[in-house]
């Protein structure tokens, strides 16, 4: 993949959620800020620009100049704690946002030395220009320039910016974009997140980062185990062997996904031998 750095833009009033904070909201149990970087987990480096906060993952913390000076102020202010040649530019009010759209806009980014980046478009046609990669040195002359005619990056829209640059429309996904300026938005954002089709993935995610947890494991083959355990031998034995799974491939010194999917296979034949052994009793 290409490398890149990243800016997440965390600051901002929130009028219209009361002043709340914002990137601090949970969505599924997790803060809109930690969903964002967790979109971006393999950045370089990743700069956020807004109040300190506890967060998933190390991150470099800037803030604009005057607060509250808007989005090209912040994004001014990131930038220059970046060096990559490409620059991923995100909100921090992005739930739904994921690896896949990332990696999407990097490679439309990375197509010739033609464009100077290229962002999502929304369901509408809308450009969403924090939803964006650029490549560094047309984004900071074009910062540079703004500040000299107008004294500065302070106030002033996004599209000033944009409308500069060569950029590729990238056609987002249905959520990707989706962001949260009302707590309207906040309400059909966590009503999407236990959605019948998502729900399973969104807890298992939400805890592994509680869990501090990077482990990637067959949901599904898991899922049979414990369907099994609780069929053949008695339904409270369902959470405690996967529970038992997971010990066992710790204590194994397991470290990946194999070391699980070994312990399940164990576990699901020997769950398999105890229901043949009710069925002939």
């Amino acid at each position: 993949m290409t490398a890149y750095d990243a800016i997440v833009l965390a600051g901002g009033a929130a009028k219209r959620l009361g002043g709340a904070d914002k990137p601090g909201l949970r969505v599924g149990g997790r803060a809109l800020l930690d969903r964002v970087l967790a979109a971006c987990a393999d950045a370089r480096t990743t700069v956020v620009v807004g109040d300190r906060r506890p967060t998933v993952r190390a991150v470099t913390w800037a803030r604009e100049v005057p607060r509250g000076g808007g989005p090209l102020a912040a994004l001014d202010a990131g930038v220059r704690h970046t060096s990559a040649e490409r620059l991923l530019v995100l909100s921090a009010d992005l739930p739904f946002l994921d690896a896949d759209t990332v990696r999407s806009l990097l490679a439309a980014a990375a197509l010739g030395e033609d464009v100077d980046g290229a962002l999502s478009v929304d369901e509408d046609g809308r450009d969403q220009p924090l939803v964006a990669v650029y490549r560094a040195e047309p984004l900071r002359r074009e910062l540079a320039l703004l500040a000299a005619e107008h004294g500065g990056p302070a106030g002033l829209p996004l599209r000033l910016l944009t409308g500069e640059l060569t950029l590729r429309r990238v056609p987002a996904g249905p959520l990707a974009s989706f962001d949260c300026d009302t707590w309207e938005d906040i309400a059909s954002a966590r009503a999407r997140i236990r959605d019948h089709g998502t729900v399973l993935d969104e807890w298992i995610t939400a805890v592994k980062e509680e869990l501090g947890i990077e482990l990637d494991v067959d949901t599904a083959l898991l899922l049979d185990l414990a369907r099994d355990a609780a069929h053949g031998v008695a339904r409270p034995a369902a959470p405690l062997t996967t529970f038992l799974v997971g010990y066992a491939a710790g204590r194994a010194g397991g470290n990946g996904p194999e070391a699980v999917a070994e312990a399940t296979r164990k576990a699901e034949a020997l769950a398999l031998r105890w229901a043949d052994e009710n069925e002939t009793s």
